[in-house]
């Protein structure tokens, strides 16, 4: 059964989108195993290893799914995870690098 490269396209931006939300809960919230949770459901968007599973459920079955699983965790990220102002914390305290050494050349 093959995939349109569009339909490969969204399920990958899609499950990059979810593993970054998985990964700001991980590392800058109060509870690391939400975002763990989150990156562990963000798979299901994008791991080859899920193709033959995927395969056998029905297409209209899968696209329900995904749609209820990206509202879960888009919901919950929002709302419960707090994920702006873990965002913003993100920013504020990143370690950046600094490029002052190559100015003074």
């Amino acid at each position: 059964m093959k995939k349109s490269i569009l339909s490969i396209s969204i399920n990958l931006l899609f499950g990059l989108l979810f593993s970054f939300i998985g990964f700001v809960n991980t590392f800058w919230g109060n509870d690391p195993f939400f975002g763990l949770v989150i990156i562990l459901l963000s798979l299901i968007f994008y791991l080859p290893i899920l193709n033959y599973i995927i395969e056998l459920i029905p297409k209209k079955v899968q696209l329900i799914i995904k749609i209820i699983l990206g509202i879960l965790i888009v919901w919950a990220s929002l709302g419960v995870g707090e994920l702006f102002e873990k965002i913003d914390l993100m920013n504020e305290y990143f370690p950046l690098p600094s490029y002052e050494s190559f100015r003074d050349n």
